[in-house]
């Protein structure tokens, strides 16, 4: 403990001097594993390399420089010029990165700092299992993002390619290029040359803008219906006094339960019967259909908090149901009813299932028609239009996260 003016501050104790050198060893040991891209006869004598190299730096580090940022820039520097001198530049960059980590690493560990998010009567093996299971968390959290992250740069191939070239292994800038996004306006068009008439080209015969339009149509309109259904069976579930509240709550949220293949073969035997399949008014029922078991729950979270005093109240001072619904009820549960209202959108914007049995060539989505490039025309412009998919999805998320905490700060759940 340190003391100042009364004041008691926690000044972890410093580890040996073996702790950060062999911790920092094991990173190198990751690291080489992943340079020798598993090519056996390298894989042994790289990851002996760096994790001697990454311990004598960690120790370097430790012990000779008081700064973190200087120590950051020393491994910086080394590991950027290994990269450079033995494995190309995009590697030596990809090293520099790893140098200061390797840096800020070295003097968290050397100085004991690591033990400061813990209680000082914390043992060493809670100690490790503190940080496993970030660890462990980190590791599944990269294992379910790489894949969607890996195609934002691959969207960028010069080449018609689903892999990264040499040249944009070695970052050369004529490697990279827009080709494929242009290629969703282009894809389909009578005359793609030509200067009149052009937009007009686009929207009534390019394949992917047409798919756009479904998508947005689609989505919106079913939006709009699962939105107000939702959120009228949320609030009669959420009421008391209504009976066999469980039973229809399961009967409301199975389309989230029954599989989806299941659902679109009924769906499509249903709609044939009274021909609404091939058309968009079937195919925005099914996507409501889906949508409002999102809609349901989010709106029902959010009617938990909710003082059924207000409603009371506004009674009491003269005003009807639907008065009192629109002035006192919506505004506080806005927020979740957005929230399941883009949840009902995300679920229509992205599914495939039921399009491929509903639609026709006319109501092709944007999945529905990935579906098919993969199929029919393999292209990387499938891999433009997911990077502008996953644009798109984490802006809703974002906006949902946001909704989400206006309306606990609106029923007092949090303080921020």
């Amino acid at each position: 403990m340190s003391v100042g003016r009364g004041n008691y501050r926690y000044v972890p104790p410093k580890p040996p001097i073996w702790f950060s050198p062999a911790w920092c060893a094991g990173l190198g040991a990751v690291i080489g594993f992943l340079i020798a891209a598993g090519d056996r006869t390298l894989m042994l004598p790289l990851l002996l390399v760096f994790a001697v190299a990454f311990a004598l730096l960690a120790l370097t580090c430790a012990q000779l420089f008081r700064s973190t940022l200087l120590a950051r820039a020393i491994c910086l520097a080394v590991l950027f010029a290994v990269g450079l001198l033995f494995f190309g530049f995009s590697q030596g960059v990809a090293l520099g990165i790893v140098g200061i980590v390797l840096g800020g690493l070295s003097k968290w560990l050397s100085s004991g700092n690591y033990r400061l998010p813990i209680p000082p009567y914390a043992s060493a093996g809670q100690v490790l299992w503190f940080y496993a299971f970030r660890g462990i968390c980190a590791a599944i959290f990269l294992f379910l993002v790489v894949p969607i992250i890996i195609l934002v740069p691959l969207s960028f191939n010069q080449e018609p390619y689903f892999s990264f070239t040499p040249g944009m292994l070695a970052l050369d800038a004529d490697a990279f290029s827009l080709r494929w996004y242009w290629d969703i306006l282009k894809n389909g068009m009578v005359a793609p040359e030509a200067v009149e008439g052009w937009w007009q080209d686009v929207w009534h015969n390019a394949q992917w803008v047409r798919s756009i339009k479904n998508s947005f149509l689609v989505g919106i309109f079913a939006t709009i219906l699962s939105t107000c259904l939702g959120t009228l069976a949320a609030i009669g579930l959420s009421r008391s006094e209504m009976p066999w509240r469980r039973p229809i709550m399961a009967l409301l949220i199975s389309p989230m339960i029954v599989p989806l293949v299941i659902t679109a073969s009924g769906l499509f035997f249903f709609f044939s019967q009274v021909n609404l399949a091939k058309t968009y008014l079937g195919l925005i029922l099914a996507h409501a259909a889906l949508g409002t078991p999102f809609v349901i729950i989010t709106v029902t979270a959010t009617l938990v908090g909710f003082d059924r005093s207000l409603t009371r109240a506004s009674a009491n001072l003269g005003a009807g149901p639907i008065e009192t619904f629109f002035k006192v009820q919506m505004p506080l549960i806005l927020p979740g009813v957005i929230s399941g209202a883009l949840f009902a959108f995300i679920t229509s914007f992205d599914e495939v299932v039921v399009v491929l049995q509903l639609a026709d060539v006319r109501q092709r989505t944007i999945p529905r028609q990935m579906f098919s490039g993969l199929r029919e025309q393999i292209s990387p412009t499938i891999l433009a239009v997911a990077t502008i998919l996953v644009i798109i999805s984490i802006l809703l998320l974002t906006t949902v996260e946001l909704l989400r905490r206006r309306s606990e700060r609106l029923r007092g759940i949090s303080p921020g």
